[in-house]
């Protein structure tokens, strides 16, 4: 397998999973045990379900929401490999998300959520996460979202480090939107008449 090129951020592409792009995705699970255990359904589905599912399971999920046309995320490639992954879609596809006490919605306006990142270990601390992030944006903007919402933790964090750091969604241009006495943060941004239009 290839070293990772000394500098990642003027060389990667960026493009959302859709239906043609399922051996990317599937490529990225089988090189990356760490995703493909979770293929990103925690959010999806509900804890009980997510609970009583296998790894395959999952996986196979993952898989029929991309062939179905359902929005998914974004993978990053080094040239033709996929090597980093954001998972972004309308808040209501996450189950268990919209049925989370810690991070409940803060108002009715429908808004795309960002609820993970992963980046193979060795394209890390180059720039991926905050690139991964700008191209989610863009593509839920191209899909009509008006809001995307995130749920970062700091980087000292014990759990949950996979959703983000606050500084990184800072970087891509989210404001602090996190409710008075909440725990959890949360950070939306608003994205433009003339950014739909790009």
């Amino acid at each position: 397998m290839p070293n990772a090129p000394q500098s990642l951020a003027a060389e990667f592409q960026l493009r959302p999973v859709t239906s043609e792009r399922l051996a990317d995705l599937e490529r990225f699970s089988a090189e990356h045990g760490k995703f493909k255990y979770c293929s990103c359904m925690r959010w999806r589905m509900t804890s009980s379900q997510f609970r009583d599912s296998t790894k395959e399971e999952r996986a196979e999920a993952l898989t029929t929401l991309a062939s179905s046309g359902e929005a998914i995320g974004v993978l990053a490639y080094d040239e033709d490999r996929p090597i980093g992954w954001c998972s972004i879609a309308p808040r209501r596809a996450y189950a268990a998300l919209e049925r989370s006490r810690t991070m409940p919605r803060i108002d009715d306006k429908p808004v795309w959520s960002v609820v993970c990142f992963f980046a193979d270990s060795r394209y890390r601390r180059q720039g991926l996460t905050l690139n991964l992030l700008n191209a989610a944006v863009d593509y839920a903007s191209s899909e009509g979202a008006r809001i995307v919402e995130g749920y970062p933790v700091e980087s000292s964090s014990p759990s949950y480090t996979y959703m983000g750091s606050p500084e990184t969604f800072r970087r891509a241009g989210f404001k602090d939107v996190t409710p008075q006495g909440q725990k959890r943060i949360v950070m939306r941004r608003h994205i433009s008449a003339s950014e739909r239009t790009k």
